[in-house]
This record gives structure tokens, sequence and C-alpha cells, in this order.
């Protein structure tokens, strides 16, 4: 070989030498910004499987949701771990393996600060009393619930909608001892359907996904409570600019409609 070739063959092996640490550190960067919570709602949403933690008061809703943002996106997976809110902050603690989290209440969410992203506010809701289908007990106002031959369930204080229920109870001078406090409000819910119970404190939704077993007397704005659902994706998420897609796709016109349709009040 020539001097000229040896010095070309040289220059050659040199350029792909540095080439490769380039590269490699390009991969890098791709890597770290796919941890970044903050990354392009668009990065890394092709193919992904997502675990949403999300509260109960959304189960038939978020099936919905998860079916219209599927075929939107091919390829993704969505599975929802659905619980009362105070279940689902524990578990963001307990490092469950999760990519967003949407809550009933803004205060769970803010207590999560170290290990979520910035929330946003999808949607809002009301409180609502259940009763069994036809009213049997002639329930017509908040105050009825004190009636010591009524059977009231309520959610437990350390739930959202249980807190909203004692706010909008205490404001009132409303004295209720339920028959039980419940971990979360579809099972307040399922207590009214099976008869269990003879009323109780739900979200508006909540009532509206079962009309066939369940009425509902309307609580006056004045005397209502305004529940806010805060959405947000894990900073600990293997998928984080799928999980940012997500997040900001439920403030979408179509994930709004979606949500409207079912009940739930613009944000």
């Amino acid at each position: 070989m020539s001097p000229m070739n040896r010095r070309r063959a040289a220059a050659a092996l040199l350029g792909a030498a540095l080439i490769l640490p380039l590269s490699a550190c390009g991969s890098d960067g791709e890597q770290d910004a796919a941890k970044d919570s903050t990354a392009s709602p668009s990065a890394g949403a092709k193919g992904a499987k997502l675990t949403v933690l999300a509260a109960s008061s959304l189960t038939n809703v978020f099936e919905k949701a998860k079916a219209a943002y599927e075929k939107a996106h091919p390829g993704t997976q969505i599975t929802f771990s659905f619980a009362g809110s105070q279940e689902l902050a524990a578990q963001v603690r307990q490092g469950a393996p999760a990519d967003a989290l949407v809550t009933a209440d803004t205060k769970t969410m803010d207590g999560l600060k170290a290990e979520t992203g910035t929330p946003a506010v999808i949607a809002r809701n009301r409180l609502v009393i259940a009763t069994g289908k036809g009213n049997p007990h002639k329930v017509g106002a908040l105050k009825d619930l004190a009636d010591p031959g009524l059977k009231v369930v309520l959610a437990a204080p350390e739930v959202p909608v249980g807190r909203y229920s004692k706010k909008i109870l205490d404001a009132q001078k409303i004295v209720v001892k339920p028959v039980s406090q419940e971990p979360n409000v579809r099972a307040v819910l399922s207590k009214v359907e099976l008869g269990e119970a003879d009323a109780g404190l739900v979200y508006k939704t909540d009532v509206t996904s079962a009309a066939d077993k369940v009425d509902a007397v309307e609580i006056p704005d004045d005397q209502n409570a305004v529940a806010s659902y805060p959405a947000a994706t894990l900073k600990d998420s293997g998928n984080a600019g799928a999980a940012a897609a997500f997040v900001t796709w439920l403030s979408s016109p179509e994930a709004q409609k979606i949500l409207q349709d079912a009940g739930f009040q613009k944000p």
C-alpha cells in the first residue's frame, strides 16, 4: 500500500472512531429525554404499554377513553388500575410501576409533587344523593340523611368523596351516622345498588353510569362541592413520552367530549 493510501486508511479509521462515541452520546441523550416527564408528548408514544392509576369514579368513562385513544394510537396499550385516590397515592409512594396518575382531588395530587410531573385538571364533578330506584324512602334533600331510620353509607373521610361529603354536611350542620364508611365511591354506589343502604353521597357521574339501578337527588350548587380531577405523569415512568402524550390527550376536544358525555364538567 502506498504512503498516500495508508494515510487515507488511517484517516477513515480515525473518523469511524470519532463517530461511534458521538452516536453513543446521541443515544444516551435520547434515553435521558425519554426519562424526562417534560419530554415532548409525541416522544415514545408509538407502541407503548402504559399503566395509568385512576380514581374509581373514572372507571366507566376511562374504558371508553381507552378505546378511543388506542384506536388513534395504533400499537399503544393502556392498562388502568382503579382505586380510591388515597390508595393510589400510597401505591405511588411505595414505587408501584405506573406511568400516569389521575386523582379525584387536587389535595392528593399536591401531596405527590416529588413523584409527578406538573398536573393539569382534566374534569370536574359534583355530588348527588344516590337512592334506590324509584327513591322508595322519598329522600329529597341533604337534611333527610340525618333521619335515624334511614340507612346511609358514606365514603371514608380520607377518600376525596368522603372529604367532600363531610364538607357539605358540616356546612349545613347536618349530622349523619352512616351504617358504613367505604374505601371509594364505587363501593358507596354498590351498597345502594344492592339495597344494603337506602342512600349515599356519590358523584353525579356515578349515578349516571348506573341509572338503571339507582336514582339521583340533586344537591343545590350553594350546598354542593366541586371535585377536580388532576392528571400527571409519574417521574419513574419507563415510558415518559407516551405517558405525557396520554395526559395531554385527556385535555383534547376528543377526550373532553367523552368525559362530558359521561356527565363530567369542563375543567
